[in-house]
């Protein structure tokens, strides 16, 4: 398939090299060219490199985007050199960022005035796991349109969980199960941190844990980093990224009058470990905030 890639950052080099493993023709665009560039010659020169949005989109059957936030996505497709005006009728648009819900709805109506497609398929998994294609895809859309980038999804992860045509659908979900991410990683910081002041073995403890009750790999991942005190940011999710996450959560929760207390606590913890100059650590160092209000060594390697 003919496919424009907008978005070679830490999640989206893995997944367009995936695309380009599986036979697909991509175009690549990235705000710095040198990545884009570079992906391109990793593969041995099997994609092309666009000079902006517009030209990424052109005579592209589907175009991905793998931006930061909504401001990258907006102006990705409406910006002066968008990627909307070039898109082809019958043209799908997948967006598979967390996005707001508000903007995924807006992209669907938009798309579809405009004759074209709209996907929203947010993905759980680290960049390692988009290098190796075993995302979990979360996507919603038209049946016709999921379809048509069901090649997609099948390249780039190893399940896609479908939730209905409408768009936003997926982008809920995605946000929810941040938000859960984010509370699971509070709670074993909190939880390291007793067990750590009271002379215990952290790594014990999480050996205990992932071998009993808590066998899931958001506890293996992340409990494995806060008893390691490994919080570098690179090829992880940076405490901004998670910061905005819970902000569209909370927007997406008020905007249905559903109260999450919970969320509202980890959004202040997660501006406390930013005013205390963590904001370029991955977001498991809510765990070193937890052991530094507990008057413990963080043991943090920035």
């Amino acid at each position: 398939m003919q496919v424009g890639f907008i978005g070679l950052g830490n999640m989206g080099q893995g997944m367009a090299a995936r695309l380009i493993a599986a036979g697909h023709e991509l175009t690549l665009y990235n705000r710095t060219a040198t990545k884009a560039e570079a992906l391109a010659r990793a593969t041995g020169d099997k994609a092309r490199v666009a000079v902006s949005p517009r030209e990424c989109a052109a005579g592209a059957e589907a175009i991905v985007t793998m931006l930061a936030d909504d401001a990258a996505v907006e102006a990705a497709l409406f910006g002066a050199e968008g990627a909307f005006p070039a898109m082809a009728a019958g043209a799908v648009h997948a967006s598979m960022s967390t996005i707001s819900v508000a903007l995924s709805e807006r992209l669907q109506d938009t798309h579809a005035r405009a004759g074209h497609r709209y996907v929203a398929a947010p993905v759980f998994g680290r960049p390692d796991a988009a290098a190796a294609g075993q995302l979990a895809i979360v996507a919603a859309g038209a049946e016709a349109a999921l379809e048509r980038c069901r090649p997609l999804f099948e390249a780039m992860g190893r399940a896609t969980f479908s939730f209905g045509t409408e768009a936003a659908k997926a982008n809920v979900v995605k946000l929810s199960g941040n938000f859960l991410i984010a509370s699971v990683i509070e709670s074993l910081g909190e939880a390291l941190a007793l067990v750590r002041k009271a002379g215990v073995d952290p790594s014990a403890y999480l050996a205990l844990l992932t071998s009993t009750l808590f066998g899931a790999p958001v506890y293996q991942g992340y409990g494995g980093r806060i008893a390691q005190g490994k919080f570098q940011a690179e090829a992880g999710f940076a405490m901004p990224l998670a910061l905005k996450d819970m902000r569209l959560a909370m927007e997406a929760a008020t905007a249905r009058q559903v109260p999450m207390p919970t969320l509202a606590v980890i959004w202040q913890r997660l501006l406390a470990a930013e005013a205390r100059g963590y904001g370029d650590l991955d977001w498991s160092a809510l765990g070193l905030l937890a052991a530094e209000d507990a008057g413990l060594p963080g043991g943090a390697t920035k």
